[in-house]
């Protein structure tokens, strides 16, 4: 969305992305730090599902640095496609017992979390993101206006 006209509007849809942005982040943010700080019960837990510790540590870790990226509007794309994947993954793999409701309702929240997550993916993160904030940067250093995650990628960063 282009409001280079008044850039310093802030625009009812700025206010809504950041709500929907940290309502969606909470969930992945939560699940990470409860996994983090009962790392042997979680490690157990999945182990019972055929998950092993490496895997337990990259669950952990992608539901924490996705979440936070996705919340602080930092390479909120890139975030945003990593949790929806994940979404889409747990939901296919952990909860298709359409037998069981309980599983039914944890499948479908799963994709409506993926779905709020493409909408991410396609809109980006607001005015009221870092994302936001080093976009104008780049554009008052004269420089030509790029998206920070394929900047950081020229740049070697990423």
């Amino acid at each position: 969305m282009d409001y280079s006209e008044n850039a310093n509007v802030l625009h009812p849809m700025d206010m809504t992305l950041l709500a929907g942005r940290l309502l969606l982040a909470w969930i992945f943010l939560h699940e990470g730090m409860a996994l983090a700080f009962n790392f042997d019960g979680a490690v157990t837990a999945m182990a019972k599902l055929g998950i092993f510790e490496p895997l337990v540590v990259a669950v952990i870790g992608l539901q924490l640095a996705a979440g936070l990226s996705v919340a602080l509007g930092l390479l909120t794309r890139l975030g945003a496609l990593s949790l929806a994947l994940f979404c889409l993954s747990t939901a296919l793999l952990f909860h298709a017992d359409f037998a069981n409701h309980n599983e039914i309702l944890h499948f479908e929240k799963d994709l409506a979390i993926a779905g709020g997550m493409f909408v991410l993916v396609t809109v980006g993160a607001g005015a009221l993101s870092v994302d936001r904030f080093l976009e104008r940067r780049i554009m008052a250093s004269g420089d030509k206006p790029r998206r920070p995650l394929r900047r950081a990628i020229e740049r070697g960063i990423l």
